[in-house]
């Protein structure tokens, strides 16, 4: 079974500062039939104005992805990582017993774009950690780039969870596929443009929840960008 989830959907808020859209329930946005799918527990699809960004605050027990479609994001955390991440950048911080961090924009012209990620993980109180690996478009073009795994598989950020991260960029006649294994579902996000799921057609913003579906299954893409999530 494969649902489509609209990107008008979603919870969106205007913050001046940050224009955010939730595929799930987050801080305000509250909805009881969207509080995550399985341990992908958000997903949030953030514009940061020139000169804005999230002071610091803390997590606890999540891993955090980040992954920046436009811009620049600058971090800094208390583990005394700092970094500016950049288009093709995957960042995977996992919080554990607790950490501390801020993100920022400094251009003074250029919006940030990025998706903030959190997925559950499978048991609590982990030493907090850091991994960052840059997936050029070379990497995703025409195919599902595995991004994030259990084990860091294909050179992927590592993550405490039995979840597989895959992203890609379709156009024209690109297409690619991945087996569902029986007894897991999987997520589909598109950051971007638009693509053909399983025979359904999704544009920006649109997510996809399958269930007892054997496969996910791209195509057709028109300057699309997509993630999809393994889960078990």
């Amino acid at each position: 079974m494969l649902t489509v989830r609209p990107a008008a959907e979603r919870g969106s808020y205007d913050h001046g500062w940050l224009q955010t859209h939730h595929s799930f329930s987050f801080a305000d946005y509250h909805d009881p039939r969207h509080m995550g799918f399985g341990p992908l527990r958000v997903i949030n699809d953030d514009t940061v104005a020139p000169g804005a960004g999230f002071g610091t605050h803390g997590h606890r027990d999540m891993e955090i992805i980040s992954y920046v479609l436009a811009g620049e994001l600058a971090h800094k955390d208390s583990m005394g990582n700092g970094s500016v991440i950049r288009p093709g950048n995957v960042q995977r911080m996992s919080a554990g017993t607790g950490v501390m961090h801020s993100e920022f924009n400094h251009s003074a012209n250029a919006p940030t774009h990025f998706l903030q990620i959190w997925i559950v993980p499978d048991r609590r109180g982990v030493t907090p950690g850091y991994e960052e690996r840059l997936f050029g478009d070379a990497d995703k073009r025409g195919r599902l780039r595995l991004i994030a795994s259990p084990d860091g598989a294909e050179g992927s950020v590592t993550i405490h969870q039995d979840a597989r991260v895959y992203a890609g960029l379709f156009d024209g006649d690109e297409s690619d596929r991945i087996a569902i294994a029986p007894g897991r579902r999987a997520y589909v996000h598109v950051a971007r443009g638009a693509l053909e799921l399983n025979g359904h057609v999704l544009g920006p913003g649109d997510g996809a929840r399958l269930e007892h579906e054997a496969e996910v299954a791209v195509r057709a893409g028109r300057t699309a960008e997509v993630l999809v999530f393994d889960l078990p």
